[in-house]
């Protein structure tokens, strides 16, 4: 684990080993996600998914998460703007990459890391795109989620249990929470940049997903090809409620590129 500054902001950012001729597997979390919260009581899910498709990986936790740099005035004058995920594929992942030696990944996301994969894939070519419970609009079902974990965090025991994967807490969760209930949010959509994605794209929906329904998979068009897999007894984390399910669908999909 190390931080390296990217952008004049420090990251955190895990590199797993692996064969190197074949491209790296690249992890982007989910909106309370980090390093550290790719893993569960059945292990590290980003190691076991390169040791299991014989890949190299790269983990790296975004500002204000995990032990990156936090973000000093996340609900003031460092508030996310509603076009946070687009910096996050268009600048900052780009000089990631680039620091990094790598030109053409293949991205891992979930959740909002799903959405910056997309945007990214928009733009850049890829090896391949994996999203897990991706956002490509804004659902009601999604507000509403979001809602209930304001809740959670400010009157029952969510920001104790955040607290054991970030530095600054709410740095994490404010930033998340403020922009996604903001007005300027509420317009965001991403479907037609999906259009303009022309690498193969894997996308995975749990049929019990309480932040989203399954038109956010059904709505992406890519040009290029895509699989879209329905997660039966699964909620908005694949990768853990159906980890060996998901798993072999991964394996099999990155089997199919370089």
């Amino acid at each position: 684990m190390r931080l390296m500054d990217i952008n004049g902001t420090a990251l955190e950012v895990l590199s797993l080993a692996g064969p190197t001729d074949r491209a790296p597997l690249v992890f982007l979390h989910e909106g309370l996600g980090s390093v550290a919260l790719w893993r569960s009581r059945e292990g590290f899910w980003p190691e076991q998914l390169c040791q299991a498709s014989g890949r190299a990986g790269v983990v790296y936790s975004r500002r204000g998460y995990g032990a990156s740099e936090p973000i000093a005035d996340v609900r003031g004058s460092q508030r996310l703007p509603a076009d946070y995920m687009h910096r996050e594929a268009w600048e900052v992942l780009p000089a990631l990459l680039h620091h990094l030696g790598i030109q053409h990944p293949v991205l891992i996301g979930h959740s909002d890391g799903g959405t910056i994969a997309l945007l990214y894939a928009a733009r850049h070519r890829v090896a391949g795109c994996a999203v897990m419970a991706p956002h490509v609009k804004v659902e009601s079902v999604s507000v509403q989620a979001i809602e209930a974990a304001r809740e959670a965090y400010e009157k029952g025991d969510l920001r104790e249990r955040l607290a054991r994967f970030h530095a600054d807490v709410d740095s994490a969760f404010w930033q998340w929470c403020d922009v996604w209930l903001s007005e300027a949010f509420s317009r965001f959509d991403i479907r037609d940049l999906c259009r303009d994605i022309q690498d193969p794209v894997l996308a995975l929906q749990g049929v019990e997903d309480a932040y989203g329904t399954l038109a956010q998979i059904e709505d992406i068009q890519p040009r290029g090809p895509i699989e879209r897999v329905v997660v039966p007894h699964c909620g908005h984390s694949p990768h853990r409620d159906q980890r060996a399910q998901v798993t072999q669908r991964l394996v099999e999909f990155l089997a199919r590129l370089n």
